[in-house]
């Protein structure tokens, strides 16, 4: 763990997904407060199904995958891969619920860590950044159900046909 240089977290912030909600200023808002840079080794997990957290993360090098894991012995099943700039952690930071999947590094991969302690003082300081963070979290939300409504619905037609219909 290292602490980040800010001017290269704020770069990295804006050019993420997040970065075109809440702007220039709120990208060096969030860059002031990111707490260290995490790096992981191939196969290491961030955090397991069921952990409780304080924190969220940016991913700065590499992949991460959600992933189920299994039982002892059996490769986990990879659900979505992360990539540079994407949140992950997110959902449970904000709901304060355990994680629903692992997070597991795919080659060398790093991220930065944003605490609650660091970030829940923005609430009152900077609201309008939050609510834009807020936002774009919900909006990523709405992007992956309709998403996975798609699929549901292609399978299903798949399903209809027997087989022989296109997935």
């Amino acid at each position: 763990m290292n602490n980040p240089d800010v001017e290269r977290v704020r770069k990295l912030i804006t050019e993420a997904p997040i970065g075109k909600y809440i702007g220039e200023e709120g990208a060096q808002i969030l860059a002031e407060r990111a707490c260290c840079e995490e790096c992981l080794q191939d196969g290491e997990f961030l955090f397991h199904q069921g952990d409780m957290e304080n924190s969220f993360y940016i991913v700065t090098e590499g992949h991460l995958a959600l992933v189920k894991e299994r039982k002892k012995g059996k490769t986990p099943r990879i659900l979505h891969v992360l990539e540079k700039g994407d949140l992950v952690g997110e959902l449970s930071f904000i709901d304060d619920t355990p994680h629903t999947t692992s997070v597991m590094a795919l080659g060398n991969a790093a991220v930065l860590r944003f605490r609650e302690e660091d970030i829940r003082p923005l609430i009152t300081e900077h609201p309008q950044m939050m609510f834009d963070f807020m936002r774009a979290v919900i909006k990523r939300v709405h992007h992956t159900l309709a998403n996975i409504g798609k699929q549901q619905i292609a399978l299903a037609d798949y399903i209809g046909t027997s087989g022989k219909g296109r997935l």
